[in-house]
């Protein structure tokens, strides 16, 4: 667990954004939405700061119940600071069940998902999710759309 506890939080160190706003929020939706529909993924793809939703792309296949998981990830990652993933991980490697010590509650899932905006020199201003696929399978489309539209950015 410490290795995946490595792995994710040096993605947190590389994938940070200069800046981020609602264009940029439509570009990186998209791109993470084309991924997903090149992979013929039926999944829920959000991107939010607190209080509205910047992004939001539903493919065919995905349930109402992948909104409750959407917004729950995303609630991890906008308290916490921190991918829902890494949360996870960090808790398991401590022994830590945040359902069974009633620390975090219902509005919260501690699972792989969701990924957090993070802008140079201000912090975390969003939150990107995904629901659908297995949990470290929707953190990974996420990271994947993050860092192919950082790269593109870079690029410009």
């Amino acid at each position: 667990m410490t290795d995946l506890v490595t792995v994710l939080e040096r993605q947190e160190q590389e994938l940070v954004f200069g800046a981020f706003d609602h264009a940029h929020a439509w570009r990186l939706g998209t791109r993470i939405t084309a991924i997903a529909q090149e992979a013929g993924h039926k999944v829920g793809i959000d991107i939010r700061r607190p209080g509205l939703i910047l992004f939001r792309a539903a493919l065919p296949g995905i349930t109402p119940d992948q909104e409750s998981w959407i917004a729950r990830k995303a609630a991890v990652v906008l308290r916490m600071e921190a991918s829902s993933a890494l949360v996870d991980a960090r808790l398991s490697s401590a022994g830590i069940d945040p359902v069974a010590t009633g620390w975090l509650g219902a509005e919260y899932a501690v699972t792989g998902g969701s990924f957090p905006i993070r802008v140079r020199g201000v912090g975390v201003v969003a939150a990107a999710t995904a629901s659908g696929l297995a949990s470290m399978d929707d953190h990974d489309l996420i990271v994947d759309g993050i860092r192919a539209y950082l790269a593109d950015e870079d690029g410009k």
